[in-house]
This record gives C-alpha cells, structure tokens and sequence, in this order.
C-alpha cells in the first residue's frame, strides 16, 4: 500500500506540515508528562483510524518506556486500573476533543473540570494543543492513506 499523496513532497502540503510539526514541538516541551502526552495522541488516533499515527506513537511511548500494558489498554481506558487519574482526565479531554462534532456544545464542563483538577492552565494549553495538533495529522494521514507499520521511534528527529 502507498499514500495517494507524498505530502512531503510538495511544496505546499511540506511547508505546512513543517510548521505544525513545530507547534508540536512547542506543545511538547516537557510541560505535560511525555507519557501522557502519547497517551491522548495514541487515542485520537484510534478514534480518528490513523494507523499510522497509532503506530507512530504506541512505538514512540514504548520507546520512551511505557509497559505494552498500558499500551494495550489506551482504547479502553476506563476500566484500566494500570492508569492514574490524571491520564484518564487527560484521555477524557482527548476523547471529548477529538469528538467534537458529535457532542453538542463541545467539550463538557465537567471533562474540562476533571482535567483542570490535576493539571494547571499551562499544561491543559498544551493539553489543548496537542489534542488539535493530533487531530490534524491523523486527518491528513487518513485522507492520504499513510501507510502504517514501517515508523521506527525517533525517525522524524
């Protein structure tokens, strides 16, 4: 299988996606746990059937030494008594977030009040921003069909 589309290769579509690589970079400055962080990119991607950014992110949190447990247990989060409390409000934003067109309203203020319990305003921004970035890869992955399967951890620097 080969993408429709080498984005990378073309002026357009690699300008923009190196600039929001960048707000990634920006988002990802150690203020959230790296761990969480992957955590909520690994589930808007399985909400949004990117493979390839689940197979990007579940390798690049085992990489960075995150149990194939909790890997395992990311789409079914609820019930995972392997995660803490503050992953599953952060995965809760992320869901809300990413589901956004079939909540009216948006986000609920009590997914937004149970996330804001256990990470302070700069952390539920780059919350919020990593949360919008994810959605815009895995929507550009799968309008393309981004092969998945061949990432290695660290391969985009």
């Amino acid at each position: 299988m080969e993408a429709r589309l080498n984005l990378m290769g073309s002026a357009v579509g690699g300008k923009v996606l190196k600039y929001i690589t960048s707000a990634s970079k920006a988002a990802e400055s150690g203020i959230v746990p790296q761990t969480t962080a992957e955590l909520v990119k690994i589930r808007a991607s399985q909400i949004n059937g990117c493979g390839f950014c689940t197979d990007m992110h579940t390798k690049d949190a085992a990489a960075a030494g995150e149990t194939q447990q909790r890997l395992n247990l990311v789409a079914t989060w609820r019930e995972a008594k392997v995660l803490t409390e503050a992953e599953r409000a952060a995965l809760e934003l992320a869901e809300q977030g990413t589901r956004i067109a079939d909540a009216a309203g948006g986000v609920p203020d009590e997914v937004w009040q149970r996330a804001a319990k256990h990470f302070d305003e700069e952390q539920l921004a780059a919350l919020v921003v990593q949360i919008a970035i994810i959605n815009a890869y895995n929507r550009v992955n799968v309008m393309v069909q981004q092969p998945a399967g061949d990432y290695q951890p660290g391969m985009f620097g």
